[in-house]
């Protein structure tokens, strides 16, 4: 299944896409969140679909992130080595955790603002995995059993903030409109191999980072498994999973965004997103 939720921001209700087409399935009653997840709700909104025929939706409504806003938002850092590289760091020997503010989360198509402040706000294409069950200390071998499907995720980043102010890289990471996803979550069972998809980004037209999940240094399993050592995952948790080449701090000289910026990205099987940049006011 491919979910999404659409409308006013904060006053999203609930969709599905089937055949490319997008229908309203806010009778079901119920949101994408840690709930729905927990109690089996994707089993139970396929039933609902089967049952009932649901309204399509006008073509031009605007879409907003295809899952409530989850207790966390997990994200790995430099799991490419062609982006460790490009940024100067080493490869690492473990996974990097930081955090995203879940109040980063916006729809796909919502405009990124540039923090107040900031000089460096940059792009990053990432997979991100929706957890699908309560997860702590789980093994390697049995990891993928708490995926739920998986979404995109443009790791928006601020790198005077992430690296020059001191502290962790929670801090430019965070930021208001910093997590666009989407445009749909795709349960597990869409996507046949998520350690084999090509994911990419643009800015104003122009390719930036054109990459392949096959490059990952840790992959699903070890990151939900190493994740899981730390923290307890809950139902409709999101792990992003890092970021391969072509950010703008990789460039020589650097490029980063500015006012009037589009920023185009997608995945293959998760569809493609694009945001408009604009000024903190």
């Amino acid at each position: 299944m491919k979910l999404i939720r659409f409308g006013e921001p904060g006053k999203e209700k609930t969709g599905v896409i089937i055949n490319d087409k997008k229908y309203d399935a806010s009778a079901f009653g119920e949101d994408y969140d840690e709930h729905f997840f927990e109690t089996g709700g994707l089993n139970r909104l396929a039933d609902f679909i089967a049952a009932n025929k649901l309204p399509e939706i006008a073509g031009n409504a605007r879409l907003g992130s295809p899952l409530a806003r989850p207790s966390k938002l997990v994200a790995i850092g430099l799991n490419y080595a062609d982006h460790a590289k490009e940024t100067n760091a080493t490869p690492p020997s473990e996974p990097v955790i930081f955090m995203k503010a879940t109040t980063a989360i916006i729809g796909p198509n919502d405009d990124v603002i540039i923090p107040k402040n900031s000089k460096k706000t940059d792009w990053e294409v990432e997979l991100a995995i929706v957890i699908g069950k309560k997860a702590s200390y789980v093994s390697e071998a049995d990891a993928m059993d708490y995926v739920a499907g998986y979404v995109l995720h443009n790791d928006v980043s601020e790198r005077e903030f992430q690296i020059e102010r001191g502290g962790t890289w929670d801090k430019g990471k965070g930021c208001d409109t910093f997590a666009p996803l989407g445009p749909f979550f795709a349960t597990k069972d869409e996507i046949e191999d998520p350690h084999n998809l090509r994911l990419w980004l643009k800015v104003n037209g122009n390719i930036m980072q054109d990459g392949t999940t096959a490059n990952f240094i840790f992959g699903i399993p070890h990151v939900v498994s190493y994740t899981s050592q730390f923290m307890t995952l809950l139902p409709g948790d999101i792990i992003s999973t890092g970021t391969p080449a072509g950010v703008g701090l990789g460039m020589k000289p650097p490029v980063y965004l500015k006012p009037g910026d589009v920023v185009e990205l997608g995945i293959d099987g998760l569809g493609e997103a694009r945001q408009t940049v604009k000024a903190y006011k």
